[in-house]
């Protein structure tokens, strides 16, 4: 794990300590990790949201049926065959 040293005003670094004395955080690095790990979950989710949006705006539309799965699977699979151990 690597340090990072970051300047606060006094109200925020207030903030954050009030935030740990509720409970749910031992230290105030911990409450900052999560705060940066729920910004990347929603980085990613908007990113994934993203994506498929332009997958629906990409082309035609085609039905997905259980068939459709079958042949892709079938496909996939003569793409990239499994290696003997």
């Amino acid at each position: 794990m690597t340090t990072l040293n970051i300047s606060l005003p006094e109200a925020m670094r207030a903030f954050i300590d009030s935030e740990v004395a509720k409970g749910g955080y031992s230290t105030a690095s911990e409450y900052i990790r999560d705060l940066i790990r729920q910004a990347q979950k929603k980085a990613e989710e908007k990113k994934l949201e993203t994506m498929l949006l332009e997958g629906l705006d990409s082309g035609e539309p085609i039905e997905v049926t259980d068939e459709w799965w079958e042949q892709k699977r079938t496909q996939i699979m003569q793409r990239f065959p499994r290696k003997n151990k």
